[in-house]
Parts: structure tokens; sequence; C-alpha cells
């Protein structure tokens, strides 16, 4: 009986243990959350391999496994945040949530993960500071081309070159945007002889979108970027509408008409497409523009033609794109008149003939069981050929470009560790001639880059890179580059940068406007490329949907090419080894008190130097002239529901620039003695008010309408042949107020 009672009581002792045992299995299992990770981007579910999976603000991290599996122990943090490169990262909020399905959206593109909100927003993810222009920023003003984007920008700000040629240029941290790579889809674009009319060039109508990089760029795409980086996405063909039309008239007499056509081809393979669009713009000013009666046209009459027929092909094993760009434009502008005080039957004229063709490729292998593995080609292919006339001195330039770079990323181990690598090459032949001067030089550049990424959890991103190019006339070229991301909280990041920049500059391109006055064009030495070091930091501060960022950047350089236009009778060109520096400080504070409404208000301080006076044999460090001290910039805009009205309102102020002396009495001896001269400050008003139907949108705005203008633009306009004569020394607006209307025409679906 006792035997009995002791097989019972260990029986139940048994039972006891296995229900604590499993009570203590099912108490640890709850402890944990696990789930699986997967792309569904082909129709077809497929785990992700290596996928991050980690609480916010915490250490606690773990990977998916080769199933796309993770087990991870539960945090008080009860947001879980999975990632993965390629991916566009996912955030969820976890309370007693377990077997999770989770699906990340791929990128498909050989580039970081972007986060797009607001008409305007800072990449958070990216450790270069880099603020995105979406199409709804650029639908705030007319956005007729690339150099009418920048409107409602605080970083970016731009100008006419002269008071004759009508070319935009533009300034980032206090410098030229000769200084700034200025990409087209990750392809170098606004480089060589497209600097002097590239801006006006590219239609407003064909961006999607523009992502102002500050500091040195990436060295995936080169060792041109010395202050930044722009890259311009225009209309994708899987993306577009079937229709776009847009059409635009001012007040100057100026009209546009943009069409936009997207196909998408139906096959049998949902997993295979094929898509392809058309986009073109025309435009054209036939009117006379002489609203300060100094017999000059204040804007060339000009005709500019300009397409782009682009295909893309997706299926899950790669994705290709290729296309043709075609340009022509012509303008002419310079005296209306003869002058009185002219002898003979003569009259100055301006006149310039671009054509411009293109053709790119871009290929990416994707591994579908590896999506963080990718392989990529792009190829492109330019000439450029440019004719112009400056009263009695031609100028005729070509310029033939073959552009590779081929890029191969991959991780180390997982996804913390991942990187990029690759080689390039670049072929530039320039035939330059002005008046009796003949510039010519044939560059041959193959290089190889290699940059590394670590990211630790949501808190920390490095990226190093270095670049190693070998150039057929200027030898070894070593390029390295260093963007630190790190989030001190979830609301507070701060960002800091390093590098070196390398270019050949482009002498008459850069100084296009310039070249519109009797100024004696004069090389003291062979012109040696510019080298250049920028240092960057930038913190960012979020309060709900508003932020502040406040940023600091330095640029010196080892070698520096002058465009020296001290002396009112020359332009000399030479090198500068001294104190060339730019420092730029910045505020900006992006507010959404309520839906619907967005204020911007942005102050910028530029303090710009070089060292001049080679042409005297003498050394003093001045400020850089046509640079603005101080901007300001105040935007607000206000949509009612449904975005059916839209009112935009901005003003830009521009303070004192130090400018030339072009006194007709002045006589330049020496650089110590010289008189300083600034331009007064000045500020423009821009509105714009657009409804919106069901398929069409119409808009009404204005630029500069408190209509300040520069007096007196153009020196001694009466005499354009004698020895004073100068055009290219604008720093205001040349024209004054300008009204405008538009119509967008939009049809959805795909044809």
């Amino acid at each position: 009986m006792k035997n009995r009672h002791h097989l019972i009581y260990k029986f139940r002792i048994k039972i006891l243990i296995g229900i604590l045992i499993i009570s203590a299995q099912s108490q640890a299992f709850t402890q944990n959350v696990s789930g699986i990770v997967l792309d569904k981007s082909n129709g077809k579910e497929e785990p992700i391999i290596g996928a991050s999976v980690n609480w916010l603000g915490t250490k606690v991290a773990t990977n998916t496994d080769i199933e796309g599996k993770f087990s991870i122990a539960r945090s008080k943090s009860k947001k879980l945040i999975i990632s993965f490169v390629g991916y566009k990262s996912d955030t969820l909020e976890i309370s007693n949530e377990n077997d999770l399905r989770i699906y990340l959206i791929s990128d498909n593109q050989l580039q970081e993960v972007v986060v797009r909100s607001s008409s305007t927003s800072l990449d958070r993810l990216s450790p270069i500071h880099t603020e995105i222009i979406t199409s709804k920023a650029l639908a705030k003003a007319a956005c007729c081309n690339l150099s009418e984007s920048f409107e409602t920008n605080a970083s970016v700000s731009v100008s006419y070159a002269d008071a004759v040629t009508g070319a935009k240029q533009i300034q980032l941290l206090g410098l030229a945007g000769t200084y700034v790579q200025t990409n087209v889809e990750n392809i170098p674009s606004l480089r060589g002889l497209a600097t002097t009319f590239g801006l006006n060039n590219i239609p407003g109508t064909w961006i999607q979108s523009i992502d102002i990089g500050k500091g040195a760029g990436s060295v995936v795409n080169g060792y041109e970027s010395m202050t930044g980086q722009i890259n311009v996405e225009l209309q994708k063909p899987d993306l577009a509408e079937k229709i776009y039309l847009n059409t635009y008239v001012n007040s100057l007499g100026r009209g546009e008409v943009n069409l936009n056509l997207a196909h998408i081809f139906k096959t049998k393979n949902e997993n295979k497409k094929w898509s392809t669009a058309l986009l073109s713009h025309g435009s054209s000013m036939q009117t006379t523009i002489d609203k300060n009666n100094d017999n000059f046209y204040d804007l060339p009459q000009y005709t500019q033609a300009n397409f782009i027929n682009r295909w893309k092909y997706e299926s899950d094993k790669m994705v290709a794109q290729f296309g043709v760009k075609y340009l022509y434009d012509t303008r002419m502008g310079g005296q209306i008149n003869k002058s009185p005080l002219s002898l003979d039957n003569l009259i100055y004229r301006f006149s310039n003939t671009t054509s411009r063709a293109e053709f790119f490729s871009k290929t990416a292998k994707l591994y579908q069981t590896k999506p963080y593995r990718g392989l990529g080609l792009i190829i492109n292919g330019v000439i450029h050929d440019s004719k112009s006339q400056f009263g009695f001195r031609p100028y005729n330039g070509k310029q033939e470009t073959l552009y590779g770079n081929l890029i191969y990323q991959d991780i180390f181990g997982n996804t913390n560790h991942s990187y990029k690598v690759g080689a390039s090459f670049l072929y530039d032949n320039f035939d330059e001639k002005f008046a009796d001067l003949i510039y010519k030089r044939n560059e041959i550049v193959k290089g190889a880059f290699f940059e590394y990424t670590y990211k630790y959890l949501d808190k920390l991103t490095t990226v190093a890179g270095t670049r190693l190019d070998f150039h057929n006339l200027y030898g070894t070229i070593f390029t390295p580059r260093l963007h630190i991301l790190y989030n001190a909280t979830e609301k507070t990041a701060l960002r800091f940068s390093a590098g070196k920049g390398f270019r050949t500059a482009n002498p008459f391109a850069e100084y296009f406007g310039n070249l519109v006055s009797s100024r004696t064009v004069r090389f003291l030495e062979k012109i040696n490329p510019e080298v250049s070091w920028n240092f960057g930091a930038s913190l960012t501060k979020s309060f709900g949907k508003s932020n502040i960022i406040i940023d600091l950047f330095h640029t010196y350089f080892e070698n520096q090419l002058i465009g020296d236009t001290e002396h009112p009778n020359f332009l000399y060109f030479y090198n500068s080894q001294g104190r060339n520096y730019a420092n730029s400080a910045q505020v900006e504070l992006n507010l959404i008190p309520m839906p619907r409404l967005e204020f911007k208000l942005a102050y910028r301080y530029s303090d710009v130097w070089q060292t001049l006076g080679k042409s005297l044999g003498q050394e003093i460090t001045v400020r850089k002239m046509f640079v603005p001290r101080d901007r300001v910039l105040f935007n607000v805009g206000y949509a009612l529901p449904f975005d059916k009205w839209k009112f935009d309102f901005t003003v830009q102020y521009n303070g004192i620039r130090r400018v030339p002396n072009l006194s007709t009495t002045y006589i330049h001896t020496s650089y110590e003695s010289m008189p300083i001269r600034y331009a007064p400050a000045f500020a423009n008003i821009n509105a714009q008010i657009s409804r919106s139907f069901r398929r069409w949108d119409v808009y009404l705005g204005g630029e500069n309408l408190n209509n300040f203008t520069q007096k007196d633009p153009i020196v001694t306009p009466d005499n354009p042949f004698g020895s004073r004569f100068d055009a290219g020394s604008a720093w205001g607006p040349v024209v004054g107020r300008i009204i405008y209307f538009g119509t967008r025409y939009k049809l959805g679906g795909r044809l």
C-alpha cells in the first residue's frame, strides 16, 4: 500500500515538474518576438536574408536567417525597426503581437533609401546632408527650367550671369555652381561647355525631384564634387502620367509648351515589363525688351527645342534604362539699334547657337535571393557644339564626352557592413577658340573607387570612401571622403563630413558673361586643375512635423582658378595657391503648425575670400565678388482641402556684395590701393495661386513683384566698341516685374 502511494506521489511530482518546464518554456517564448521578413515585389514571396531587426533606442538587435526568420527578445521599447540595404525601412508598434509577417518594399535601384514627406524634406537616412525638392515644391513656382526650380530653396541661390546672354548661374555654400557636381539621374551632366546655359536647358516639367547634397559627395559619382552635389531625377516611363501637357506664357512675351507621353507595353509574362516615354519641350521669346532704355535687349530673343526618348525594361533579374536626348537652342541679344555715337554703320550683337546630342544607358542586375547585392553599369555619350558672336569676336566650342561607371554593391557578413566598389572611365575632348585664343585639351581618366558603410542600429551611420584616378594630363588623383550620421535621439541628428575635390576648369564657359565686354582676355600661365577640401557639420532637430536645421561648412582651395576682373580693360586667368576659402553658415526653420500650412524661414551667411594680384606681381586677399554676404528666405504655402486652391508667397532678401569698380575714370594701378565697391542689398517678392480640377491645373503668379532692377547694368551702352564697354557685371535683376499664367493637363493611368 505504501509502495502504491509512493508511486502515485512520484508520478504527481513528475507531472508537476513537466508542467513547470512547459510553463517556463512558454514564459521564455512569450519574452521573445518572432517573425519573418519577406519581399513580394515580383508577385511571389521571397525571404529577405540578413535583414536587420532592432528595438528603437536600444542595443537589442538581430538579423533574419536563411529563411528570412528572426526571434528577438522583447524590450521596453515598443518600436521594432526592420531595415535592409535596397529596401525602405519599416517601423512597427509592438505590444503582445508575435509570429509577425513583414513585407519590405524594394527600391530596385543602386542608391540609398530615401524618406520623402512634404514639399521639401531632409533625407533622414543619408549621412550626407541632403535636401529633397519634391514635385510638390516644384509646383510652388513656374519652374519652367532647372534654374527656376530653386525659388523656394534656402540653400541654392540663382542669378543672371550678365545683362545680355540670359545665362543663369547658381551658388551653393557661397561658391559658384561650377563647384557643385550636377547630375541627371546620377550621370554627371552640367559640366564642361554645358556650364553656360545648362541650367536653362532642363525643363521643369521633366523633373520628378531634385536632391541637393551639401559638402563633398559620394566617391561613387566621381571626384568633381567640391561644395555639393545636385541630382535631378526625371520622369520615369513606368510611373509618369500617360499624357502631361503644360503651357506657360508671361508678360515679357515668353511662351512654352511641354508635352510628356508615357506608355507601358503589355506582355504575357507579368514579371517582364517594357515602358517608354517621350518628353518634349519648346519655348520661345521674340519680343524686344528694353525697360531701362539703354538700347540693349534686357533678355535675348531665343528659341529652344528639346526632347528625350527613354525606354525602360524591368524583370525579376534586371532593370535597364536607355534613351537619347537632343537640344537645339538659338539666342540673339545686344544692341537693338545702331548707336548714335557710332561713326560707322556698326551695331553690337550677341548671338549663340547650341546643339547637344546625347545617349545614355543604365543597367542593373538584381539578385532575388540576395537583394542587398547589385551590379550596375552607367554609360553616357555627349556631343556639345556651341557657336557664339560677341560683337566682332567669335567663339566656337565643341565638347565630346564618353563616360562609364561600373558599380557593384554587397555586404560583409550582414547589412550593418555594406560596400560599393567599382571602376569608371571619362573621356573629354575640348576644342575652343575665342577671337585669336585657342584652348584645347584632351582628357582621359581611368578610375577606381571603394566606399564602405557601417550602420549601428539607428544610432550611427558612417560612410568612408576613396577614389584613385589616373589622369593622362595631371597624373594620379587621390580623393578621400568621409560622412557620419549620428542620431543622438529619435528627434535629433548630427552630421559630419570631410572630403577632397578635384576639377579641371573651363574658363570661357564659366566666365561666358564677362566676354560681353571690350575686355582683352589673357592667360598669365598654364591653367592647373582646381583642388579643394570641404569640411561640414549640421544639426537637425525635429518637433512634430516641423524641424530646425543648422549647418556650417568650410571650403578651402589648394589651387583655384582666378578670373580677375579688377582691371576695367582686362580679364586675366591665372592660378592662385594663396588664401582662397569660403565659410557658409545657415539656419533654417520649417514649420507646419496645421495641416496644409507650411512656413519656411532661413538665414544664410557667406564669407568668401580670394587671393589676387598676379597680373601686377602682387598678392592680396579680398572678398570674392558677386557673393551676397547675407541671404534671407521666407516662404509660406497654404492649400485648401484636396489641394483645390493653393497659395504660395516668397520673399528673398539678398545682402550687399562686392562688385568691380567700372567707373570710366578708374585706372587700376595697385591691388593694395584699389577701392572696394559694394552693391546695395535688395529683396524680391514672388507669389503664385493655383487651382486644381479633376485633370487640369491652372496657375497665375508673379516674380519680382516689388519691381526691383539694377540701375545701369551695362557700362557705356552707347559705345559698345569703346574700351570701357562691359555687360558682364550684373549683380541684380535686369528686368522688373514678371506676371505669368500657365495650365497643366494630366491624364493618369497608362497608354
